[in-house]
């Protein structure tokens, strides 16, 4: 049969019309990577973002530089149908001056995951394979709330997104799911989804819980009077290692596993010891 052609609007309100759906597609940003693969269609991926490492086929295609840096050069040498990237990336204008289709796409939320697998499922011109992901992802997240330990449900949690502090607002992505598991956020959605915090704020507010990556534990009790959290003096932390926190910090089709990540978290720190005190959980 013969290809249709596709039609989509990105995030900009730009209608990207091609031919036929893409069989060549350069993707700038290691969430949009994920949900091409999400949706069946990694064969067609011929180039990503230095970032991009999930699922693991996609480390060997050729590496292009990050949001703002990227490689023209290199992109227009791969003749990409369409290039997937962040809408705040700036490079995106000079190729589409070169006259490359550029599909530019935000994801802050869960509305915006789940727009967005839609979106790419019609460009792929597979329209049906976005719902299934995103039923997929719901599944996953209801499971993983039913797994949080009763007695841990509306505890205030801190989650560090980045030394500064960076925090993950009630407004995130990342806030959104731990308010689907039934927790608290010490940040609140005024704040904005990914405030940057005075050390302050994080100390007053005594969240219950302190969650972050595993190479920043270690620099959280050495600042400035965070020794006082007592989340930290009793280990009610959780310190994830590499592979497991890009999970969390990527707003694409690993939301239902993430979720699954954090609810493990919790159950671990229900687990207490004779002495009464929890353990870090990783």
């Amino acid at each position: 049969a013969q290809a249709q052609p596709v039609s989509v609007q990105d995030d900009r309100g730009t209608t990207v019309r091609l031919p036929a759906p893409p069989q060549r597609i350069v993707s700038l940003l290691p969430s949009l990577t994920e949900s091409v693969c999400a949706l069946g269609a990694c064969q067609r991926l011929v180039g990503v973002d230095r970032w991009s490492n999930w699922p693991a086929e996609v480390n060997r295609l050729p590496r292009l530089s990050g949001l703002d840096d990227a490689l023209i050069e290199a992109i227009v040498r791969l003749k990409p149908d369409v290039v997937l990237a962040a809408s705040s990336a700036r490079s995106i204008e000079r190729l589409e001056t070169l006259g490359l289709p550029v599909l530019r796409l935000k994801s802050e939320s869960h509305a915006d995951v789940k727009r967005t697998l839609n979106l790419l499922a019609k460009l792929l011109g597979t329209p049906a394979q976005g719902p299934l992901a995103w039923a997929s992802i719901e599944r996953e997240l209801a499971a993983a709330a039913a797994r949080v330990p009763p007695s841990l449900r509306g505890q205030r949690v801190y989650f560090e997104v980045g030394g500064g502090p960076y925090a993950a607002g009630t407004s995130s992505f990342i806030g959104e799911t731990l308010t689907r598991l039934g927790m608290a956020n010490i940040v609140p959605a005024a704040l904005g989804p990914f405030p940057k915090l005075n050390p302050e704020f994080v100390l007053r507010a005594q969240p219950d819980i302190i969650m972050g990556a595993a190479k920043e534990e270690q620099a959280m009790g050495g600042r400035s009077g965070w020794s006082a959290l007592v989340a930290l003096q009793q280990r009610k932390r959780c310190g994830f290692p590499a592979e497991s926190y890009e999970s969390l910090i990527r707003p694409g089709p690993r939301l239902g596993q993430a979720a699954g990540v954090l609810a493990d978290c919790l159950a671990q720190l229900d687990v207490t010891g004779p002495a009464g005190q929890p353990g870090v959980a990783r």
